[in-house]
């Protein structure tokens, strides 16, 4: 299960969206995610879906791995399923059973709802795929900027954040590591009730907090011994440059939202 989980891990490539700029990367992304909360209409989410289809056949990378960024969640989508389709109040009563109730309408959010999960984990992870950390933070300190009069450290959120997400993977494997090798010394992490395999997880915890922060420490002396002294005055090496497919990549994200708002809301506004 654990090696199972994607987030932050980068597939090199040339593909159109790995040569994206990171800041159309993530506006994009962010558009989107709004764009399907415009959906209400089963034409809207195929909509969507196709466009997030055609965004991974764009960028090259495996399908395999993408559909791989879904198996961790699919508890939290079946959850959310299930929750909206008893909880969502309707006419059209489907199935009951003593308190509890299925409505059509419940049924109908619900499916709605795994889909807009599943829609959106699928087009973020497109973005850590296709983006290396560097130029990750280099794009949200770039978008942060502005906000530096406020006092806001662009800068160094930009950076806690890539880091955090460059060391999921590591600290997934080295999590891997750790119960492969309670395991062999007989530690048992799949058997018994939910209170037993909590307690059965500290000798699984302890060495990995032990490891996380040894990392953090080497982290910090190699940022030092490097002369890392913040986002001060700091040059890079590549600064960002937006390209015309840029634009176009804008254009495409854009219409496919004000497409989908004028779907949902085009008739109530005399269109």
């Amino acid at each position: 299960m654990l090696t199972d989980i994607t987030l932050g891990q980068y597939f090199p490539g040339s593909s159109f969206i790995h040569k994206l700029d990171p800041r159309t990367k993530i506006l994009a992304t962010i558009i989107y995610i709004i764009a399907i909360f415009f959906a209400d209409k089963p034409l809207s989410y195929g909509i969507l879906t196709a466009f997030a289809a055609i965004v991974i056949l764009v960028s090259r990378v495996p399908w395999l791995l993408v559909f791989k960024s879904l198996k961790p969640i699919w508890i939290i989508v079946i959850l959310t399923m299930l929750i909206h389709m008893f909880t969502a109040p309707g006419e059209h009563i489907v199935f009951t059973w003593k308190f509890l109730s299925v409505t059509a309408e419940g049924i109908d959010m619900g499916v709605k709802m795994a889909v807009r999960l599943i829609l959106l984990l699928l087009f973020s992870s497109v973005l850590t795929f296709t983006t290396s950390p560097i130029v990750l933070t280099d794009g949200i300190e770039s978008l942060l900027r502005p906000f530096k009069s406020l006092g806001v450290p662009a800068h160094e959120l930009a950076m806690m954040m890539t880091i955090a997400l460059r060391f999921i993977p590591t600290l997934l494997e080295e999590t891997d590591r750790i119960m492969k090798a309670q395991t062999s010394r007989g530690a048992d992490f799949s058997s018994g009730n939910i209170l037993e395999r909590m307690k059965n997880m500290l000798p699984l915890l302890v060495p990995l907090f032990i490891s996380a922060f040894r990392r953090a420490d080497e982290l910090a002396v190699a940022m030092e011994a490097r002369c890392y002294r913040g986002g001060e005055g700091r040059t890079r090496m590549h600064e960002l440059a937006y390209a015309g497919r840029d634009y176009v990549a804008y254009v495409l994200v854009v219409l496919l939202a004000l497409g989908l708002a004028f779907m949902r809301w085009g008739k109530l506004c005399g269109l």
